[in-house]
């Protein structure tokens, strides 16, 4: 489908279901002539209003009800994913992209997650009698402040430096791919110099609110550039030897297309699909402070490979690059 930016950087799902069923929305919204930003910003409130439901035990601390809560809840993040795909095809379908998309697309799943962790927090303070019975814990008020208190700190590690980070940098990954497969007109491979550029340039009176959006989109491609420095000197060297990136030769951008589509079907997993089915069956099995260890421990290890393999790849290239460069 046109609308979709690229079959090589969607997982199965996403690509065989997900897309197709938010394609039929983004026909619906463009008849209806509904703006891509405000079916973003619907998405999020979907999405962040699933907490609700999330914050009840499931079927072993409430029973049947409790598990159609918890069945709910998971349907509604299911519906603001959907929505979340369908703003972007939707964007393509009427030609109405803009930067402020680009942003709130890329907040949409903070949005979702940071109430859901807190009513997980809410959630373990008041079903915790499982994980105490496997720990030998005695079930009293100070033992559960104590353990709330941990499982709070590792969510909120888990939620801003775990999920905030392998999502972050999965993103720049397919936009890297997207950049490499179809050029820089078709990608959103953002620096942070040119939305510094952008801020500076935006004047303050009636801009607040802008470039409050502006100045966190910047801190994001910060945060995406500091951790793919072999990359940001392998761009450089690009940029000096070829004038852009876009004119490297094509037998280098095959050679980092190659490698990149290796990391494609790993880096996916750190998206929405494999991610919340891991959440969704530990919030149905009662145990949604396991969540917190996966995010931590699986995914990161996860995104470390997916990284490491990257920067890998771009040290070669740049260094046959640069030892071409010395013999010729």
């Amino acid at each position: 489908m046109a609308t979709i930016k690229s079959s090589e950087t969607e997982d199965w799902l996403d690509y065989r279901v997900v897309r197709p069923f938010s394609y039929l929305w983004a026909l619906l919204f463009a008849r209806l002539d509904v703006h891509p930003n405000s079916v973003t910003i619907l998405s999020m409130i979907i999405g962040a209003g699933s907490c609700f439901f999330f914050v009840h035990g499931s079927y072993y601390y409430e029973g049947w009800h409790g598990l159609w809560l918890n069945l709910i809840g998971i349907f509604l993040l299911c519906v603001a994913d959907i929505l979340d795909c369908t703003d972007g095809q939707l964007a393509r379908l009427t030609g109405k992209k803009s930067r402020l998309g680009r942003i709130l697309d890329g907040m949409a799943g903070f949005v979702w997650f940071i109430p859901i962790y807190v009513s997980l927090m809410f959630r373990f303070y008041h079903h915790h009698s499982l994980e105490f019975g496997w720990l030998g814990i005695a079930d009293t008020e100070q033992n559960t402040l104590i353990a709330t208190a941990a499982v709070t700190a590792f969510a909120l590690y888990s939620g801003f430096v775990g999920m905030g980070g392998q999502q972050r940098l999965a993103d720049y990954y397919i936009q890297i791919h997207l950049f490499l497969l179809k050029g820089e007109k078709n990608s959103e491979l953002d620096t942070s110099m040119q939305q510094q550029k952008a801020y500076d340039e935006t004047p303050v009176k009636g801009n607040r609110l802008w470039k409050c959006f502006l100045k966190t989109y910047i801190d994001y491609t910060r945060k995406q550039e500091k951790a793919t420095p072999e990359f940001q000197k392998l761009m450089a060297t690009l940029r000096e030897k070829y004038g852009s990136p876009s004119n490297m030769p094509e037998a280098t951008r095959q050679e980092l297309l190659r490698e990149s589509r290796v990391i494609m079907p790993w880096n996916a997993m750190l998206t929405f699909n494999f991610r919340s089915a891991m959440f969704f069956l530990f919030c149905l099995i009662d145990l949604p402070a396991f969540n917190f260890l996966f995010e931590l421990i699986c995914m990161g290890l996860l995104t470390y490979c997916i990284n490491r393999h990257h920067e890998a790849c771009c040290k070669r290239v740049r260094s046959a690059i640069l030892h071409g460069a010395s013999n010729a």
